[in-house]
């Protein structure tokens, strides 16, 4: 039985990269072996990490799928609106995959990539990373083994954070549909998966409702220049000046929007890089906040939260007819409640390393493992599974723009 295999990185970003770390890191399970970015800078920094030949160095990643096959796998870790031809290719040459989600940015592509995954019998994973949480595999087992009774309702919350609203679907890559995808489906569609795995019956019906209500030109304080870096007089108390988030000694949010060097130099980089723009006067059209409604099959019924205006956290809360139990994803704690003898069990979950509270370190080791059995019903989430709560995600978008409540069955 094969253990150790070599992996074609595309995409060289924030996604790619913690994939191909995460192999660096476990050379048991392979190596990275070609990669393609557009990006000379972080073509480079893989290239030199895993000393790849420059021969299997490619600028763009028809280029590196156009080759005989360079791999047992892909790490597809580019944007959202390649998902759908770069894995078909992959697919095709008979590639394994670890698919970033959301699968792709339309129905009709996900189910091509479900058909074309059964075709060529290759083991995908879909990066849905919550299921691979701790703390909500906990909260399967105890809905299972019936700690709660039935469920009835469900609700739960996603706290974006303002900045990071900001950042990734203001000024950043994923602010505009048109580039990206909406917003439900680049950064909630794993909530919806969750939701739906933990309920385990199929959904029947979503209405939504949400729009932009603060990132605009109306929002903007009065002067309020085009660029944080043109002199705007709000600079000291704006929550979201370019030059608070950017020149911190903390670069993390830098990092990711490729801005490095000292604070002189920084701030060089901010007077051309769409990160340096007024948050107020970019070309982002995504929702800033939105709630999806869904009944399930038996009527189980439930909401889905997603907000720019809370910190950073999930929480979810579950009703069964036995009891409740609440889950804060950011303290790692579940409380189940009884009502028969009103006791209320409070679970502390050990915290694991790794980024997504070790939901990517353990989405990885699965997929590796899935290689080794050959089995592609050994990952936890794949492209039936993942089409399955992409449909929940394309109707609630559906649902939201045309104002109705929209049947599942309407997108079969």
């Amino acid at each position: 039985m094969k253990t150790s295999f070599d992996f074609l990185l595309l995409g060289g970003g924030g996604r790619g990269s913690l994939f191909s770390n995460w192999v660096h890191e476990h050379p048991e399970a392979g190596r990275v072996v070609a990669v393609a970015e557009a990006r000379p800078e972080r073509r480079r920094a893989v290239a030199e990490k895993h000393q790849i030949k420059p021969e299997l160095q490619f600028e763009r990643w028809e280029d590196a799928l156009s080759r005989p096959k360079l791999a047992d796998a892909v790490l597809n870790g580019l944007m959202d609106k390649l998902h759908a031809p770069s894995a078909l290719q992959a697919l095709g040459k008979g590639y394994h995959m670890l698919l970033e989600k959301p699968m792709a940015t339309s129905l009709e592509e996900c189910v091509a990539i479900d058909e074309a995954r059964r075709k060529n019998n290759r083991i995908v994973a879909v990066c849905h990373t919550m299921r691979h949480l701790v703390a909500y595999a906990e909260v399967k087992k105890l809905i299972d083994r019936g700690a709660i009774g039935r469920v009835v309702c469900f609700g739960q919350v996603e706290g974006v954070g303002a900045v990071h609203q900001s950042h990734s679907f203001v000024r950043g890559n994923w602010g505009n549909s048109t580039r990206a995808t909406f917003m439900l489906l680049s950064k909630s569609c794993h909530d919806l998966d969750i939701l739906s795995y933990l309920i385990g019956k199929p959904c029947r019906r979503v209405s939504s409702f949400g729009n932009l209500s603060y990132f605009t030109k109306a929002g903007a304080p009065a002067g309020a220049t085009a660029r944080c870096t043109d002199g705007c007089p709000h600079e000291l108390t704006c929550t979201y000046a370019a030059q608070k988030i950017y020149l911190s000694d903390n670069d993390g949010w830098a990092r990711h929007a490729n801005i490095h060097g000292n604070r002189a130099e920084r701030l060089e980089q901010l007077k051309t890089s769409p990160y340096g723009r007024c948050v107020y006067h970019c070309d982002n059209d995504v929702v800033d906040h939105q709630v999806v409604s869904m009944e399930f099959e038996g009527g189980v019924t439930g909401t889905f939260t997603m907000t720019a205006f809370l910190k950073g956290n999930r929480h979810l809360r579950l009703h069964g007819t036995e009891g409740s139990l609440n889950l804060d994803l950011e303290g790692n704690t579940i409380e189940v409640y009884r009502y028969s003898d009103e006791a209320t069990e409070v679970i502390k979950i050990p915290p694991q390393s790794g980024s997504h509270g070790g939901g990517d370190n353990n989405i990885l080791h699965s997929f590796v493992h899935a290689l080794r059995q050959n089995d592609p019903n050994a990952v936890l989430t794949g492209t039936a599974e993942s089409l399955a709560s992409h449909r929940i995600v394309f109707a609630a978008e559906k649902s939201r723009q045309e104002g109705r409540t929209v049947e599942l069955a309407e997108l079969s």
